[in-house]
């Protein structure tokens, strides 16, 4: 994968970009990083983060369950003056078509319609449950500018209307997406009420923060 073929096509106006790899080994890890770098900017909405770490830690694991290879790689950029978390994930595996092709119900789709249904409720290709990209969508729609999702010769952009058209091929998937920091959203309607990414946040990255008494 070209990485400064990534930043250039969509972080072109980043300062200083995060840029991880990761694997089965450390998706926890660098997850966790990249979340907390968010966790410390006061000005980021903390119901934000809450939907935006569930999200996140879902597409991120896409790449694991389903591109067919064992390592990936995340782009995060933010900025306070801008109210804008940018995140990128991105494998060279085999693509969104292909992967769904494996279930049987979506043997002959094309290209366009794959990317048309995989932010569709429970649309997978049997290994997963195909929830990552549609709680995703919602995700944008409450709280965000654009999601991009790319994967062979097509692209997927939606920022209120959905429209899927031809693009220069790229070999894998690249999802990438824009929030509003400084939104205070219900996380529990990004998931459709099925989990508490609220809990889940709160149990991973402020169950140590330091309470009053230890701050005064």
């Amino acid at each position: 994968m070209n990485v400064d073929t990534l930043i250039h096509q969509y972080f072109p106006a980043a300062g200083n970009v995060c840029i991880e790899m990761f694997d089965e080994k450390n998706i926890q890890q660098v997850y966790r990083r990249l979340v907390e770098v968010l966790v410390h900017q006061p000005e980021v909405e903390t119901s934000l983060l809450q939907g935006m770490s569930y999200c996140f830690y879902e597409v991120m694991d896409n790449v694991l369950i389903h591109s067919g290879k064992n390592v990936g790689i995340v782009i995060t950029n933010y900025s306070e003056s801008e109210h804008l978390i940018q995140i990128l994930v991105a494998d060279d595996g085999v693509g969104i078509r292909a992967s769904l092709a494996e279930n049987d119900e979506y043997a002959d789709v094309t290209e366009p319609q794959a990317l048309e249904y995989c932010i569709k409720d429970k649309v997978s290709d049997g290994k997963g449950m195909g929830f990552g990209l549609y709680s995703t969508s919602r995700l944008i729609n409450t709280a965000g500018h654009k999601l991009i999702i790319r994967s062979g010769g097509h692209t997927l952009s939606a920022n209120g209307e959905m429209t899927v058209t031809e693009s220069e091929p790229w070999t894998g998937t690249i999802v990438y997406f824009e929030l509003r920091s400084d939104l205070d959203i219900d996380s529990a309607s990004v998931v459709d009420h099925r989990t508490d990414p609220a809990e889940e946040f709160d149990e991973l990255f402020l169950e140590d923060a330091p309470g009053l008494e230890e701050l005064w």
